[in-house]
């Protein structure tokens, strides 16, 4: 057997794998190789949708992709979803919602048939969709688009962001989503059932992988499930406090090889 068979390791990508260039470095991407090479699996799980995901590469990255914060399972080798939960039509409302309290934002939604619709677009939307590389339509309200989605995404600035947040408190609860706390300029609403830790061990599930040897790295609020459900959670020197509140171990930044030195942990300790 090998030394890292039956492992799942699963890394955030924005913040933890990919360096604040946006870019996995090649000493990282070595360790990856290696780690595939003696039986692991690696993944990356991400709020990134399919749309907005290109670093796919066979080479490091060897099990289904975990996307839209573990709502989507994508293997890109076969080309095909392995699971999703998205938000169905009657769900997919609560969208028309904060159209009508905050008509001044843009509600971004992203369909688990891979197309990208906007609601009022506006410069902060087209910055995301062109860094991202999605393209997109424009349509003037929610009966233009194509549910079912795998999240709803609300472009609004940090300050308005807020304010929508605190609008959903008031509103979520009449359907089967929730958002993602956030004091970035964005709001997620996301499935309720369903979470970055959830979509990790499911997929631990489908690849055969021990419970006892799931492994995940994050930075980020969106990573708290998935640092949770782990058996062994780490996480980089640039992590936010709320996750670095979670019981896990130090690993450096997102510039300095996260992802490698938690490979090298697993190396080291786990025999």
């Amino acid at each position: 057997m090998k030394k890292f068979s039956g492992m799942l390791l699963a890394s955030d990508f924005d913040g933890t794998l990919a360096d604040s260039n946006g870019q996995i470095p090649s000493f990282v991407r070595e360790k990856i190789k290696y780690f595939i090479s003696e039986g692991g699996y690696f993944t990356v799980c991400t709020g990134r949708t399919k749309q907005g995901f290109h670093l796919y590469n066979s080479s490091i990255i060897n099990a289904p992709v975990l996307l839209a914060n573990g709502i989507m399972a994508y293997d890109y080798k076969k080309e095909k979803t392995v699971f999703s939960y998205s938000i169905d039509k009657k769900n997919a409302a609560i969208a028309s919602l904060i159209q009508e309290r905050f008509p001044d934002v843009c509600v971004e939604l992203y369909s688990d048939t891979f197309k990208t619709f906007a609601i009022n677009i506006n410069d902060r939307t087209v910055d995301h969709f062109s860094r991202q590389y999605i393209d997109w339509a424009n349509v003037s309200d929610l009966s233009k688009a194509d549910p079912p989605f795998v999240k709803i995404m609300v472009s609004a600035g940090v300050q308005r962001a807020r304010e929508v947040q605190n609008f959903l408190d008031g509103v979520i609860g009449d359907f089967d989503l929730k958002y993602i706390p956030s004091s970035w300029e964005y709001v997620e609403i996301i499935n309720k059932d369903y979470d970055k830790g959830k979509g990790l061990m499911k997929l631990a599930d489908i690849l055969g992988a021990d419970k006892n040897k799931v492994f995940a790295v994050g930075d980020g609020e969106n990573d708290l499930d998935m640092l949770k459900a782990a058996f062994l959670s780490f996480v980089p020197a640039n992590g936010c406090e709320a996750a670095k509140s979670i019981p896990h171990i130090d690993v450096p930044s997102n510039d300095n090889g996260a992802v490698a030195a938690v490979i090298d942990y697993l190396d080291i300790c786990l025999k």
